[in-house]
């Protein structure tokens, strides 16, 4: 049997965040006395992809990199309702997965689904959350208004996870391997950033998480639409340092990208980017660069 890839000196644990439901998390830096940092993956991926990044930062800070809710090892609690897999639920367990391991102030860096996470968590714990990276993902407000007519069709998936419970749980685990596959391999620009092993154990990871994976899903085009749209109404912004690195998705989808995210972070550094999806795996000393660079304003 193949060891599971580890992110190399760090520990892993198990950490209740809710009634019933416990994060699974690696852990590093402990002795460190800078800026706690929590990151938060991506579709289709674990905690795994930060790791290049995470022990580069360890040298200076404490640093969490747990599996969010519904993913990789951490728990998958059935869908109850509309707020089981919401990007607030999901926030408030990364909160209460800190505050567990000592940490009542933290810095986040998010990338994909974990960003949209960390953008709540933002939203929500303005005085928790100290500093925001969000890497290649936008708002699920915007990301909604903007994808629709002939540029949806690059996120066919949104789509497809949107629809109520049955179909699509039975149509992606009927295909698992290849459904997620195809967005490891479709998404990248340098395939050696992940290699066998990694990319065995996102497969796996992935196939046994169809159903809380599509719930995820389910939620932005649900209660997180709404709690977004709400935000909006209200003027509420994240009143705190935000970096955002991002491929040119605004030549390709027709929109200012500068501007969308300006209307939700007054403190804005936006960086246009030249690697694929997986910046973190392909690009970890760029990422690195920007969470240092980040943590200090």
């Amino acid at each position: 049997m193949t060891a599971t890839p580890q992110i190399p000196g760090f520990d892993t644990v198990d950490v209740p965040v809710a009634d019933g439901v416990s994060l699974h998390a690696a852990v590093g830096g402990t002795g460190t006395s800078g800026t706690p940092i929590v990151l938060l993956h991506g579709f289709p991926q674990t905690h795994l992809m930060w790791r290049h990044v995470a022990p580069a930062l360890a040298a200076e800070h404490p640093v969490i990199c747990p599996d969010l809710r519904g993913y990789g090892d951490s728990d998958k609690p059935a869908e109850a309702g509309p707020d089981t897999y919401s990007k607030r639920t999901m926030a408030a367990d990364v909160v209460a997965l800190a505050a567990a391991l000592g940490h009542d102030r933290f810095a986040l860096a998010g990338h994909d689904r974990g960003a949209l996470v960390a953008i709540r968590a933002g939203l929500d714990h303005p005085g928790t959350v100290s500093h925001l990276l969000s890497l290649d993902v936008l708002p699920t407000l915007d990301m909604w208004d903007i994808l629709h007519g002939a540029p949806a069709a690059v996120a066919w998936h949104l789509y497809l996870m949107a629809q109520p419970p049955g179909l699509p749980e039975r149509m992606i685990a009927t295909t698992a391997d290849e459904f997620f596959g195809s967005f490891i391999d479709g998404w990248i620009a340098d395939p050696a950033a992940i290699p066998a092993d990694v990319r065995e154990r996102y497969l796996t990871a992935s196939r046994e998480a169809v159903t809380s994976i599509v719930a995820d899903y389910r939620a932005s085009a649900g209660i997180d639409l709404e709690q977004d749209t709400a935000d909006r109404a209200a003027g509420r912004t994240l009143q705190l340092p935000v970096t955002v690195l991002q491929q040119d998705w605004g030549t390709q989808l027709g929109f200012d990208p500068v501007a969308l995210w300006g209307a939700w972070a007054p403190d804005l550094r936006h960086r246009l980017v030249k690697t694929g999806h997986f910046m973190a795996e392909e690009a970890p000393d760029l990422v690195v660069e920007e969470i240092r660079a980040l943590v200090s304003r």
